[in-house]
């Protein structure tokens, strides 16, 4: 068989290899019309231009033309259409999956009882003015400085480039402080500095006392303004950053229950698989760390439209139904006021993999949350309180996303790519993980876990439970291949929003 077709109710097919135009597709008489990429969709049965077509057992679009059995299914046949998929709320909750033994990793223990999977010092910004000063005084603290300090994990610069030239009130605003709270005491820093010029509109103790931060030997804050200028700042930062960076050596990991990890899911530079391998796997993953009394985020809004039923089912109560409901209410009257629409995407990379519509790359997307109750809803940045599945609003941009899920607590992020995604981030360590075989030989050095297996055989459960105890490894010190190429230093991005002024 070349095709795989994941359900009967499907009018499609994936291709599992590059098909020729005439070469059988091992199913009945149906022959390839035409030349079909691998990941691509094929037509299994005759389709009528005007028909809803199903593939996960759902509507992923509509036909724009009459296609034969064997036909390409893409950009050039198949159209968006509104989702008609009604919600019953709460119809999908489910018991938790039994949990056999209780599971534990190497964390390091803070004094308000978070535990963190690394162990970096901060240097934050509160405004795009003091990102030099921040940088140059990170710098200083370069590998060869950093040979002695053996249980530090680096001192990373998190530079923006805003917090200034906007409105002092608003979304833009609360966006930005809701990030840098929700960095400056997170498990994976020992302490943070953040450094502000002294002008802005995000001030320093504003940022302090609206976001109930409280100065103290982890926190640390001045403005270049106050010490001196540019050399007297870095001057004085980096003798700052040096005594925390010899406290943070005195930091050593214990063993703690995998209840305390917070898992930031993240998909990007998706393809045909990711919905079939890596995505469904890292939802099965996703429900163990659930069962052990962790937390996992979703995000990425634009990407769970048009498969948002889904979690709405999976919805604990009323509240939380409609406080997702109320977040794509936003978006949709986001873009709208822009001239664009949700259904812009796929990107052209995700095109080029095989996906056409958003519904059905949100199909796939959902699909990373495995199967647990949906527990809260939370604005961007917003620090996570309840435990298990829970949904954080950003937008589709992962570098923006995964910022956001790292401020509301997440200490590892797990990334699944089909394209080939080169993310990588700090504090939270990111594994990434690979949909198809060619991709995860191709880009080895860059991709942690191979996906693909599940094609060939193995259970969603046990990819699920591979990527499981990967995670356990990542948060008890592992280096991720992302981490060994030294990648993370330019991908914090907070969400920008409103007019700049």
């Amino acid at each position: 068989m070349k095709v795989l077709r994941l359900t009967e109710a499907d009018d499609v097919g994936i291709a599992l290899a590059p098909l020729a135009a005439g070469e059988a597709l091992g199913i009945g008489d149906i022959c390839a019309r035409e030349p079909i990429a691998a990941g691509h969709k094929v037509a299994m049965r005759p389709i009528q231009a005007g028909k809803a077509i199903v593939k996960y057992g759902a509507i992923i679009g509509q036909a724009t033309q009459n296609m034969e059995a064997g036909a390409h299914v893409h950009s050039h046949n198949l159209g968006f259409v509104a989702s008609s998929q009604e919600a019953r709320i709460g119809s999908d909750v489910r018991p938790l999956p039994p949990v056999l033994e209780p599971r534990s990793f190497e964390g390091y223990h803070r004094t308000d009882g978070q535990v963190g999977t690394r162990n970096y010092v901060g240097v934050l910004t509160s405004v795009s003015c003091s990102a030099t000063v921040a940088k140059r005084i990170a710098a200083h603290f370069h590998e060869d400085r950093m040979a002695e300090f053996h249980h530090v994990d680096g001192v990373a610069a998190f530079t923006h480039t805003t917090g200034c030239g906007t409105a002092s009130t608003g979304d833009g605003v609360d966006n930005l402080q809701r990030t840098l709270a929700g960095y400056a005491p997170h498990a994976n820093f020992h302490s943070v500095v953040i450094i502000g010029l002294g002008c802005e509109v995000n001030q320093l103790d504003r940022l302090v006392q609206d976001m109930g931060l409280t100065r103290s030997d982890r926190l640390q804050t001045f403005t270049i303004q106050d010490v001196g200028g540019t050399a007297r700042a870095i001057e004085h930062g980096r003798g700052l950053v040096q005594e925390l960076v010899q406290e943070a050596n005195q930091a050593r990991r214990a063993t703690a229950p995998v209840s305390a990890l917070t898992l930031g899911l993240q998909c990007g530079g998706s393809d045909g698989w990711s919905g079939v391998t890596a995505n469904p796997a890292l939802g099965a993953a996703s429900d163990l760390l659930v069962a052990h009394g962790g937390t996992a985020i979703l995000s990425e809004t634009p990407e769970i439209y048009g498969a948002e039923y889904l979690l709405l089912q999976r919805a604990k109560n009323g509240e939380v139904a409609q406080a997702l409901k109320d977040r794509l209410t936003w978006w949709e009257d986001y873009v709208g006021k822009h001239g664009a629409s949700l259904d812009n995407n796929p990107s052209p990379g995700n095109k080029a993999g095989g996906l056409t519509t958003i519904l059905e790359k949100s199909l796939g997307a959902v699909a990373k949350s495995g199967s647990t109750p949906l527990n809260a809803v939370y604005r961007y940045g917003q620090a996570i309180t309840e435990k298990g599945f829970v949904f954080m609003d950003s937008p589709g941009y992962d570098p923006c996303s995964a910022t956001g899920q790292i401020a509301s607590g997440a200490n590892l992020i797990a990334f699944t790519t089909g394209r080939g995604s080169v993310f990588g981030s700090k504090p939270s360590p990111c594994l990434k993980l690979a949909s198809n075989q060619a991709l995860a030989r191709h880009m080895d050095e860059d991709m942690d876990i191979d996906c693909s297996p599940v094609l060939s055989g193995e259970s969603i459960g046990a990819a699920g439970a591979r990527i499981f105890e990967a995670l356990i490894e990542t948060a008890s010190g592992k280096l991720t291949q992302s981490e060994a190429l030294g990648l993370g230093d330019e991908e914090f991005v907070p969400w920008q929003i409103g007019a700049f002024l």
